[in-house]
């Protein structure tokens, strides 16, 4: 039976694969990648452009449905003023974000729970994801809703998607939301969308 990754407590058989990711600028991150969490045994290109293209650099950053780290730890990595917070509704991402965390010698605030549930008395000056497209619009819709209400004024909303999968929708509803949304980025159908709260 095939688990979806967009699953609270995966059943599957933990098995664990080195990733590296290695940047245009020459920085190389290692990431332990389990069974069970997107994407494992390798860091997707969406995600390797997201981190390339994003323009956030300072302040309280959510990655939210962090998986097992890679963006928050490499943004935070690359700008060491960041404070970093992640969350992600699957457990064994959230161990694992940990796990990554202390290898990449960064801290970061890391919780479990769906969206913006263990956030309840938190606020954010940016929020960055790569969004679980193949769990169903309500979870994006809800993602980009949530955000207006969590980011703080000027904080921004960045999201990656595949223009032609989704992504076109991702692009219209954040501006529906926001009032606003820019391309950041435009890389073999993948696009990395920036909406900002004024």
């Amino acid at each position: 039976m095939f688990e979806h990754y967009y699953t609270e407590k995966p059943t599957s058989i933990l098995k664990v694969k080195i990733v590296e990711l290695k940047l245009k600028n020459g920085h190389v991150y290692r990431f332990k990648s389990p069974s069970g969490v997107y994407s494992f045994g390798k860091i997707d290109r969406a995600t390797k452009i997201l981190i390339e293209n994003s323009r956030i650099n300072y302040g309280d950053v959510l990655d939210i449905g962090c998986g097992y780290g890679v963006i928050g730890i490499t943004l935070k990595k690359e700008n060491p003023d960041i404070n970093l917070y992640m969350s992600d509704i699957n457990e064994r991402a959230v161990e694992f974000a940990k796990i990554n965390s202390k290898d990449n010698n960064i801290e970061a605030d890391i919780r479990h729970g769906y969206l913006y549930e263990p956030w309840d008395n938190v606020n954010f000056n940016h929020i960055i994801s790569n969004p679980p497209i193949v769990a169903g619009k309500q979870v994006w819709m809800k993602l980009i809703e949530g955000a207006f209400e969590k980011l703080r004024g000027g904080g921004t909303l960045e999201l990656v998607a595949y223009h032609n999968k989704g992504g076109k929708r991702i692009k219209e509803y954040m501006r529906s939301i926001f009032g606003n949304v820019e391309e950041l980025c435009k890389e073999g159908g993948i696009r990395v969308y920036s909406s900002k709260k004024l």
